[in-house]
């Protein structure tokens, strides 16, 4: 939610154009999907197991998917304009390829490193496209905007969708599942039950 008030604050409206979401078959990008969704937005998802979750994703609400691969390799400075927005979950190579591809005046909330920590881009987007680049974190969040992600989760958040991209696992179930989100097998979001 953090990461579509971002956009929302940078002006990215439906209207605007498709916004792109990263890592899209995890749990931050599943429910970045559905909330864009339900807010009326064209969503494009990326993910590197695009073929597998083709039909997971459209079902939150992605209208078109793309595998991942299309951002990993070396791009240019300035790419072809695509997208008005995006939330972003990967960092890295894949960040700065995002950036390259978004439209004048667009806006892209990145809150994740899955894919690295570096940012190899120029400052081309940002200042002969006028990009924003909002980093969100949720750690460190005020209380009064806390609040208003919160409350805008209790309305604009699809619970019916939320339960399909929810699975639960027990306590002693975590050290296979970190396996299994390194090695890029998640979808969703998991629930341990303590």
């Amino acid at each position: 939610m953090l990461c579509v008030m971002a956009l929302e604050h940078a002006g990215i409206s439906p209207d605007r154009g498709d916004v792109l979401v990263t890592g899209a078959a995890g749990g931050v990008g599943s429910v970045a999907i559905v909330l864009l969704h339900k807010l009326g937005y064209r969503v494009v998802a990326s993910s590197r197991r695009a073929e597998q979750e083709h039909d997971y994703l459209q079902e939150l609400g992605a209208d078109e998917i793309l595998n991942t691969r299309e951002l990993s390799g070396a791009g240019s400075a300035l790419s072809k304009e695509r997208w008005a927005g995006a939330v972003d979950t990967l960092g890295g190579r894949a960040l700065a390829n995002v950036l390259s591809q978004i439209k004048y005046d667009g806006a892209v909330a990145a809150c994740g490193l899955a894919q690295g920590h570096d940012l190899p881009t120029t400052v081309m987007p940002f200042i002969l496209r006028d990009v924003t680049l909002a980093g969100v974190n949720s750690v460190l969040v005020p209380n009064a905007k806390r609040k208003e992600a919160w409350n805008r989760l209790a309305n604009d958040l699809d619970l019916e969708k939320l339960n399909t991209l929810t699975s639960h696992a027990r306590l002693e179930d975590v050290p296979s599942l970190a396996a299994d989100v390194l090695a890029g097998r998640m979808r969703g979001r998991v629930v341990i039950d303590l």
